[in-house]
């Protein structure tokens, strides 16, 4: 039987989602995008899963765009800028939709190389870690004269500054996952043999939050990104309006009262 380019595993409530293409160091390959959206798709449908986990196997997590396939195409006379423009219409950017769009908590675990649009998928996670030994790498300027791509460029700017974000994409130098950790990039590092232990150890955390605690947050740091303070003040105070009458509030209040760990269904 043909190995699939995304292996989906399961601990409990908790999914896996392993990319499966270790030889090449996991290329976003157009058959990759499109099982890492059906199972995306998947995933969110699943009612009994309240986590998932994105890693790599082997020595790489994801090295981006898959460079070897950017050959002409007989009988399409598109360039190839529109066609890769197509592309990321069709399957890249959808990609990074889905995820933040996903109704559960995501981990990212960084095993290996992060690079080009590899670093857009690991930064989409709700809580990105990376082994000592992984690094990210932007070779998009120095290397190839386009842009940072899969909303790389609003992750680096929003988590690390103008700087730092310039620095690394003109540069092209190779980013730890330890500086990545101590630069705020991502929240945290761990020796590689440790990886997925600490991500299923987040997983689980993430998966006991209320059901609808991962959504929320994604969307008052967005709304936080896009709004001047007062009007971002009004936010919060609609959105407290609507969550408090809600019965995981009640159930948080009991449960401080009672000295005990809340329970949300």
């Amino acid at each position: 039987m043909e190995k699939s380019v995304v292996r989906f595993e399961r601990d409990g409530k908790v999914g896996v989602l392993v990319f499966n293409c270790p030889e090449r160091l996991n290329p976003l390959t157009i058959e990759f995008q499109g099982t890492l959206r059906q199972i995306l798709k998947e995933v969110a449908s699943d009612r009994s899963l309240r986590a998932v986990v994105l890693t790599g196997e082997g020595k790489g997590f994801c090295v981006g765009a898959d460079l070897a396939s950017l050959g002409p195409i007989e009988g399409d006379d598109r360039s190839l800028g529109e066609r890769v423009a197509a592309m990321m219409d069709d399957y890249s950017n959808p990609l990074i939709t889905d995820l933040l769009a996903l109704p559960i908590p995501v981990v990212g675990a960084v095993n290996g190389a992060a690079a080009g649009a590899g670093v857009g998928l690991a930064l989409a996670a709700d809580v990105t870690i990376a082994a000592h030994s992984a690094y990210f790498y932007l070779p998009f300027i120095p290397r190839l004269g386009i842009v940072p791509d899969l909303g790389t460029t609003s992750f680096l700017l929003s988590r690390i500054g103008h700087a730092r974000a310039m620095g690394l994409t003109l540069l092209g130098d190779r980013l730890s996952g330890e500086d990545a950790a101590r630069w705020g990039l991502i929240w945290g590092s761990v020796e590689v043999d440790r990886l997925r232990e600490e991500a299923m150890a987040l997983a689980w955390r993430l998966a006991n939050l209320p059901a609808h605690g991962a959504i929320e947050a994604r969307r008052a740091y967005a709304s936080a990104a896009a709004k001047p303070l007062f009007d971002q003040l009004r936010y919060e105070r609609d959105r407290q309006r609507e969550l408090i009458d809600r019965p995981e509030f009640a159930e948080g209040i009991k449960a401080f009262s009672e000295k005990r760990e809340p329970r949300f269904d």
